[in-house]
């Protein structure tokens, strides 16, 4: 494998917003931002790897003014709390970055200076619908059902003075640059989104200021005014380098900008894609290489509710399971484009099947018999025989098969290459059967090489698992009495030393779960929760609204009206097919219908479906659907529907999509 040493590679994350603690969702990209860093420098990358924390804004005034406290002891409190949780899942990053640190306070307002001085930057007055949640306004055409867009939540009408900054200036150089950039944004639907939403139907000047609330980074040459959010938040990835916008960076800031990869959610890949790059250029510097708007991890039974006593942290998951456990699981368990899902009982299945079965059960097996049989002593004699060598082509090709998923960022299929191997070599076990060789002294030699063979390939396999689960690695590796396999030698077989003692005492890895006991320590944890909800909403005195406790209510029994039977030969007339949006938009005149094209391996159907209140059509394209598409061809709307797309629907009317659990290609059957 190909070392990169000396070359320098820059990742960060979205700082998280410091309105309260990170449920599983939101922890997810700091973990998956670490496996990717880890990989890097696996690879020989000087790696600085940046994460923190987003602080101003008028829904953090808002809170601290209902806790009692002033804003800065209320995001103090909050900032250590995703410190300690980006902490507890091992993550290993280079820079925590606070937007109210002093230093980015001060390029903040530098940077602001600059685009006004520059004549980038307008005094004016906005009027329109904000949303406090997302720190967003909004038109009228852009509000679904009277609601913002982005998080569905009320908005307000709001009056106010306020800068604007020209983006229509730049959207051409921007529109350019993605052009000649496919690489830029990932995953293409998220590029198509952008460009086909935003760009080409033309910019409009951003606010950038505010004055109705006082929490934010003063403009110093107009103090009735504080740096919208977003665009202080954005400045995090210069200033936390070292960025002077009077033109003093610091070395460090030179040596990594621009970034190899900013890694941040779907839903805010618009600011990072648009007005962050077009900052960039009204700058004066370089844009970052990729921007990777990563799918969502939403909870199996519903959206996470404090008052339901529903929401997933990731201090109880490593309370029950331990954090490789939990790293695995959100990594392994997300597709690339397409959101995964997370609930307790998944993660007992995943931990007793691949981690305690498939991982944990190889390596204590090949610990104790290599000790049962040799004393420990791990020698290879060179007695191979041709089922050796499909194993030997499995290990040694593993490496190679990872960094091309990384490459990619297809981070959960590079973990499934890991562990084909750990499971080629369980197979390898019931293929050359240790017990049976063990009866036969003549086949002493040959039994020795099968569990030195085993050694090697677990040694391979845990050092290329490190960047996913590190403390997995440390402690296989441990047992194995051997050291981490330097990246460039992770597709040569037969550097385990031969003559090595493993462990006394294999360790076991991952204990199996009861999911009923687990779930008993889940009613606990939601008790807890439902417990310091009720007591916030005591505190609140009653202001809590109608609207906010029917949001706290358990979602009615849905009650299944029975059809006539059927019998198969009437199922087995029904054709199913995973089928990927190429193309969608809305139906002219029609409050519910979206037209899509989708494709179905070497063929295109257009069908037409009743989801526009539950997806817009820029969410649609690239998204892998599962259809029903011998369904006889109908007219809607005056066009032709060549199909159907599976929703479910729940007691309230709200629809989602049926997906395939894992990355299907068009056109795979459905049975």
């Amino acid at each position: 494998m190909v070392k990169h040493t000396g070359e320098n590679y820059y990742i960060s994350t979205a700082i998280a917003y410091a309105s309260g603690k990170p449920h599983i969702g939101n922890t997810y990209e700091i973990v998956l931002a670490d496996s990717i860093a880890r990989f890097r420098r696996m690879q020989g990358y000087q790696v600085y790897f940046q994460t923190g924390t987003d602080e101003h804004g008028q829904k953090i005034e808002n809170k601290a003014e209902e806790k009692g406290c002033t804003p800065q002891q209320y995001v103090d409190d909050v900032a250590a709390e995703i410190h300690r949780i980006w902490d507890l899942m091992n993550t290993s990053y280079d820079k925590f970055i606070r937007t109210t640190d002093a230093y980015h306070v001060r390029q903040v307002q530098k940077i602001f200076k600059k685009f006004y001085e520059q004549g980038d930057i307008y005094k004016g007055h906005y009027e329109g619908w904000y949303c406090t949640p997302c720190e967003s306004f909004w038109t009228d055409s852009q509000l679904v059902d009277g609601k913002c867009p982005d998080c569905g939540r009320p908005v307000t009408r709001a009056k106010e003075e306020a800068y604007f900054f020209r983006m229509s200036k730049y959207a051409p150089r921007l529109i350019e640059y993605i052009n000649e950039h496919p690489e830029f944004i990932q995953p293409v639907s998220r590029k198509n989104e952008m460009m086909n939403n935003f760009l080409l139907p033309g910019l409009q000047d951003l606010c950038v200021s505010r004055t109705s609330f006082k929490w934010g980074i003063p403009v110093d040459f107009d103090d009735k005014h504080v740096v919208y959010v977003w665009l202080d938040a954005l400045a995090n990835y210069i200033t936390g380098l070292g960025y002077d916008a009077d033109g003093n960076s610091s070395e460090e800031y030179k040596k990594f900008w621009p970034a190899d990869l900013h890694l941040v959610g779907k839903d805010i890949i618009r600011f990072h894609t648009i007005y962050w790059p077009i900052f960039l250029m009204a700058l004066g510097e370089p844009l970052p290489k990729q921007v990777f708007g990563h799918p969502w991890l939403i909870q199996a039974d519903g959206k996470m509710s404090k008052s339901k006593g529903n929401v997933i942290y990731a201090d109880d998951l490593v309370s029950l399971f331990g954090v490789d456990a939990v790293r695995y699981f959100v990594l392994h368990e997300m597709p690339f484009e397409n959101d995964g899902v997370i609930s307790w009982e998944l993660m007992v299945e995943r931990l007793n099947s691949d981690l305690a079965n498939t991982l944990g059960n190889l390596v204590n097996r090949t610990i104790s018999m290599s000790n049962k049989y040799f004393g420990g002593i791990v020698e290879n004699r060179n007695a191979d025989e041709p089922v050796d060598d499909d194993l030997k082509a499995v290990v040694t090709a593993t490496a190679g098969r990872v960094e091309e998923k990384m490459k990619g960022l297809h981070v959960a299929d590079s973990i499934t290459e890991i562990f084909a191997l750990f499971k080629r070599c369980n197979k390898y076990i019931d293929e050359t059967m240790p017990w049976a060789l063990a009866k036969d002294e003549a086949k002493k030699d040959r039994l020795a090489t099968v569990l030195y063979n085993l050694a090697e390939s677990i040694t391979i396999g845990a050092s290329l698992l490190e960047p996913y689960m590190p403390e997995t690695t440390e402690r296989i590796l441990s047992q194995l009495n051997t050291k981490k396999r330097d990246y460039a030698d992770a597709d040569k077989f037969g550097l385990y030393e031969s003559g090595t003692k493993v462990t006394d005492k294999p360790e076991i890895l991952f204990a199996r779960q009861d999911l009923k006991d687990v779930m008993e320590k889940v009613e606990e944890i939601r008790a807890k929760q439902k417990g310091a909800s009720g007591e916030a909403a005591s505190a609140e005195s009653g202001k809590a609204d109608d609207a906010s406790a029917k949001a706290g209510e358990e979602k009615q029994e849905i009650h299944i009206e029975p059809k006539d039977e059927i019998t198969y030969d009437d199922f087995a007339k029904m054709q199913f097919a995973v089928g990927e949006v190429l193309e969608c938009r809305e139906v002219p005149k029609s409050k519910k219908l979206l037209v899509s094209q989708i494709k179905f391996g070497d063929q295109t159907r257009q069908i037409v479906s009743g989801i526009k209140k539950w997806y817009k059509p820029e969410e649609m394209v690239g998204k892998k659907v599962m259809c029903l598409i011998n369904l006889k061809p109908a007219k809607l709307a005056g066009l032709e529907s060549q199909g159907m797309i599976l929703a479910a629907e729940d007691s309230e009317g709200n629809v989602t999509l049926m997906t395939p659990e894992k990355d299907m290609p068009s056109g795979a059957g459905i049975s």
